[in-house]
């Protein structure tokens, strides 16, 4: 197997470069920064890692954005303030869209990405991820539709009303952490939310959900689904990334799944070593040895500065990450479930990045890597952006 992670040659990239130009290149899934607010996650220049430069930079036409907000008390203050967080962000990315200098466009359907890039523009596409923004409330959706939004994912971290999580969270409402099921999968309410979002148009992203939620929810959908960002639990057994059943059922669903430069969905799980070394430095900042994926928890830590140590470690410890990795993932998911249900999605500005792909500008890098890797030019626009297009249109045909 050939190695990807030499530096690519003038040569790859001016090939690169031309395929980025005459395909669709999109990311399915980044979060949204809001300007004058400290974040994490940014780049090393304190920018948004998907701002519009470093898009036009690294040949990417479209990015979905999500408009997110993390676990809150399931109550009615809770849903409050989660609908404030979303609202900011959707307040946001649509300011990003306003401005002219940005050259941006929202977009709404394969089309309008498609007459976009003809125009010599790049686009935006909403996201919406979190049933708590709704609270109870189904007839959210359809305001967050309206609004634009267009990819839609039941939880994040933690159980809400809707949905278990893959990643149980420590709940702010019992003061202890969550079981790993609440729901056995989906709640009638969460069956009720896939629904609507099929009769709306919407494309459905099971990224986040526990396993017998994603299993409930390709039964239930009437559409294509996606998982946004999203690895193979077969080469990296975490919680968030998905297991074979899943899957298959999205490739036979006609969907696709998404993977993501997260370092904390690709490092190797087989590595005893690594994985005591986890343990270790998790029990040195008084969180549980067992976990899902190694930043587990740490936002339990109260202390800023042993938070930052915590995540600093884990992050030494994991590596910078390597190209090879995330298309290992890329190569598995082709052989399981065919070139047509493969895409990308970076979770970049939420801890999405890698060595060499550690924001928008550096796509081309992941494009030399897949044509190293023996990928043809029609297969890289699938990869990059044709796969999410067709799920999309799928989707966007809803009964309304």
């Amino acid at each position: 197997m050939p190695t990807v992670e030499t530096p690519a040659t003038d040569q790859a990239l001016v090939r690169a470069k031309r395929i980025h130009a005459s395909t669709i290149v999109i990311d399915a899934h980044a979060d949204i920064e809001i300007s004058g607010r400290e974040s994490a996650y940014v780049g090393a220049d304190g920018r948004s890692k998907v701002a519009p430069d470093k898009m036009q930079a690294g040949g990417v036409d479209a990015v979905v954005m999500a408009v997110a907000s993390g676990p809150l008390p399931r109550n009615e203050p809770g849903y409050q303030k989660a609908r404030r967080r979303a609202d900011r962000k959707l307040d946001a990315a649509k300011a990003l869209v306003a401005d002219a200098s940005n050259n941006l466009v929202l977009s709404h359907s394969a089309e309008e990405v498609e007459a976009a890039k003809v125009e010599g523009k790049r686009s935006l596409i909403l996201g919406f991820q979190n049933t708590q923004i709704i609270g109870k409330d189904i007839a959210g959706l359809d305001q967050y539709y309206e609004a634009g939004c267009r990819v839609f994912a039941l939880t994040h971290i933690g159980h809400n009303d809707c949905a278990d999580s893959s990643r149980p969270d420590f709940s702010a409402d019992t003061g202890k952490h969550e079981v790993v099921e609440e729901h056995g999968g989906l709640s009638t309410l969460g069956r009720q939310a896939i629904r609507r979002i099929n009769r709306l148009g919407g494309l459905l992203d099971v990224c986040q959900l526990s396993k017998n939620a994603t299993l409930q929810a390709l039964d239930i959908s009437s559409a294509p689904v996606i998982a946004s960002h999203s690895n193979v639990r077969a080469l990296c057994d975490v919680s968030r990334n998905l297991s074979d059943e899943e899957i298959d059922l999205i490739g036979e669903n006609g969907g696709v799944v998404h993977v993501t430069p997260f370092r904390g969905y690709l490092y190797d799980t087989a590595d005893r070593q690594l994985i005591e070394a986890i343990r270790v430095a998790r029990v040195n900042a008084k969180l549980p040895e067992t976990y899902l994926y190694p930043f587990e928890l740490y936002w339990e830590i109260k202390d800023p500065e042993e938070k930052i140590a915590f995540t600093d470690e884990v992050s030494r410890l994991l590596g910078p990450g390597k190209m090879d990795s995330l298309i290992d993932h890329i190569d598995y998911l082709v052989a399981r479930i065919g070139i047509d249900h493969v895409g990308i999605g970076t979770d970049f500005n939420h801890g999405g990045g890698m060595k060499s792909f550690n924001e928008s500008s550096d796509a081309l890098n992941v494009t030399v890597g897949l044509l190293q890797r023996g990928y043809s030019e029609e297969d890289v626009g699938k990869i990059w952006g044709r796969n999410f297009l067709r799920a999309l249109t799928a989707a966007n045909s809803g009964i309304l």
